[in-house]
């Protein structure tokens, strides 16, 4: 605190710094998450389906569509026919998923 005076008046200064009286949050990268995008098979092996039924969700084509059925834009197995699902291959041959108008036990006997 100064004081001045100048033709008779006084003058007072007073040296004022303001502190943060709260103390500052920082940002965080975290606090997001994104929702589920409910992959997976959706009609297993020997079971009924009809013309249209989605079979199977998936990101690329890890399984690939054998006889009467179709592949979706985004990849998703869907049933061009009513009938059994039946998945084939696998262990290192290509994975396929068909619809026959039997079921397999028949088919096989």
């Amino acid at each position: 605190m100064a004081i001045e005076s100048r033709n008779g008046f006084a003058a007072f200064f007073i040296d004022l710094q303001l502190f943060a009286h709260k103390k500052g949050m920082g940002s965080t990268r975290n606090g997001r998450d994104s929702n589920a995008k409910r992959l997976g098979i959706k009609s297993h092996d020997g079971q009924f389906v009809k013309s249209g039924s989605i079979i199977a969700r998936q990101r690329g084509t890890r399984i690939h569509p054998g006889k009467n059925v179709g592949l979706g834009r985004d990849d998703t197995l869907f049933a061009l026919a009513d009938g059994y699902v039946c998945f084939e291959g696998g262990n290192g041959s290509r994975k396929t998923v068909s619809v026959m108008a039997e079921p397999r036990s028949s088919l096989e006997a």
